[in-house]
């Protein structure tokens, strides 16, 4: 792939730098699934308040940890070579149902306003699976700024295991995957599954990346998702080779080396992690914003300079905690293509920090308009309980708004129904995000299942429009 050189102005932010040092890397984390919970998300939360202490900036610094380059090359010579993008989308076996095809249920979770100009419904097991949940999107359009891979339009969805379902095996719990869904043909959109995985041994296994996949981010040729903290080295991003997808030859429940070859639990393709990054002071903990924060979402933003990477934690809806946005820049070096920017220690500092009372939050985005000094950053709250959408607050260091609806405009609750990460498509000036729900009527993980689960793009301009 060629990268296209951007010269834009730098946001308004202030530079945060540091020193500690980093662990290294672990790529077996066990994840628990972070849920939402009750509480609506109707009070304004007011402006963003930029956070400058090194006591508070120290708590978001990174450290990036590299597999060496010869364990990828073990590993991808002994599963039969590369391959890439373009050979998982021509296999792809799942088709997606356009939106007038769409349950009533599922078409009840988009959006009252703005409303979805594309919406797109899983096939039929996977809208009802209980097994899986939906939690984040990223596209070719943040892969690179002409919106294509190669020739292909595409769309990743991450989803990870339901580890809060009852009786699940052990085996599957954390389990992360990812849809590549071929969008070249927007009434036709097909997808196929890739198991997220690890180099063991030096490349001659891998086991499962088990990981809350709340976001992600693919930038240039690589991926990054979000981990969860507080087990193996404390990793809170895990990194991916795109030109490194895996095939597996062997169809059975393992995950890695088995008798006759390769197998991913039944999965045909699996994508090797090539590194992580780990909170230099530790574990995170989701109990308060004094601690090192967990990361739930991150996204791409391609209007500061250079590009960065936002993220946001995440604290119940029903309390009062102030959560974190914060944003790291993007390496600029050729030989570190879509790694974050590190010193010679491998440590990679915020760029920018703020505290928000939106509550709630389960994505991410920010992005600064034509003409304007300081990034908008856009936070969506979801709320824990089938049936009820959520809101999608617009926040600057001045104010917040969000779009009003209902009788007399009297609600904020008009975007989706517990959506999840969100995605901003450069090159068509769309605003990407997914639903996640598919429990029973009384909000259990249990049958039968009331899908509403849906994959769905909303112009940023017709955003900005609601909220004025």
């Amino acid at each position: 792939m060629t990268y296209r050189g951007r010269h834009r102005r730098r946001n308004k932010g202030r530079v945060l730098r540091g020193v500690l040092s980093g662990t290294a890397l672990a790529l077996t984390a066990a994840a628990t699934i972070i849920t939402t919970s009750q509480a609506a998300g109707s009070d304004n939360p007011g402006p963003l308040k930029p956070l400058t202490s090194s006591a508070e900036t120290n708590k978001l610094q990174l450290h990036e940890n590299l597999v060496a380059e010869s364990t990828l090359d073990t590993l991808q010579s002994g599963m039969g070579g590369a391959l890439g993008v373009d050979d998982v989308l021509r296999s792809a076996n799942h088709p997606m149902r356009n939106k007038a095809d769409c349950a009533a249920t599922e078409a009840a979770a988009l959006p009252v306003e703005p409303t979805a100009t594309r919406a797109y419904c899983w096939d039929s097991g996977d809208a009802t699976t209980q097994k899986w949940l939906p939690q984040s999107v990223t596209t070719s359009g943040d892969a690179d700024d002409d919106g294509k891979w190669g020739s292909d339009r595409v769309i990743l969805a991450g989803w990870t295991h339901n580890d809060h379902r009852a009786g699940e095996p052990a085996a599957d719990k954390g389990l992360a995957r990812v849809a590549f869904i071929d969008a070249n043909d927007p009434k036709n959109l097909k997808y196929r599954w890739v198991l997220l995985v690890a180099p063991l041994s030096g490349g001659k296994d891998f086991g499962a990346v088990r990981s809350h996949i709340g976001g992600m981010v693919w930038y240039q040729d690589k991926l990054i998702v979000t981990a969860k903290n507080g087990a193996d080295h404390d990793n809170a991003l895990f990194v991916f080779d795109m030109n490194r997808i895996l095939r597996a030859d062997v169809n059975s429940s393992g995950i890695g080396k088995v008798d006759g070859g390769w197998s991913a639990r039944g999965y045909q393709y699996v994508l090797p992690a090539m590194g992580s990054y780990n909170l230099t002071g530790g574990a995170c903990s989701a109990g308060d914003n004094n601690a090192r924060p967990c990361f739930a979402s991150i996204s791409l933003d391609r209007t500061s300079a250079p590009d960065s990477l936002v993220a946001n934690e995440w604290f119940s809806s029903g309390g009062t905690e102030p959560a974190r946005v914060w944003r790291y820049s993007y390496s600029t070096a050729s030989e570190r293509t879509g790694l974050l920017g590190s010193d010679a220690n491998g440590i990679v500092d915020a760029d920018e920090a703020y505290e928000t009372d939106a509550v709630g939050l389960q994505g991410v985005l920010s992005h600064t308009p034509g003409g304007a000094d300081e990034a908008d950053w856009y936070t969506a709250y979801a709320p824990g309980t089938r049936d009820r959408h959520g809101t999608l607050w617009r926040q600057d260091e001045s104010a917040a708004k969000a779009a009003q609806c209902g009788s007399g405009g009297t609600s904020y609750a008009c975007w989706g129904q517990h959506t999840e990460s969100l995605s901003y498509w450069q090159e068509t000036g769309e605003l990407w995000t997914l639903t996640e729900w598919a429990a029973n009527e009384d909000n259990e993980w249990e049958p039968p299942a009331i899908p509403e689960r849906v994959l769905y793009a909303v112009p940023l301009s017709a955003v900005d429009d609601a909220v004025q």
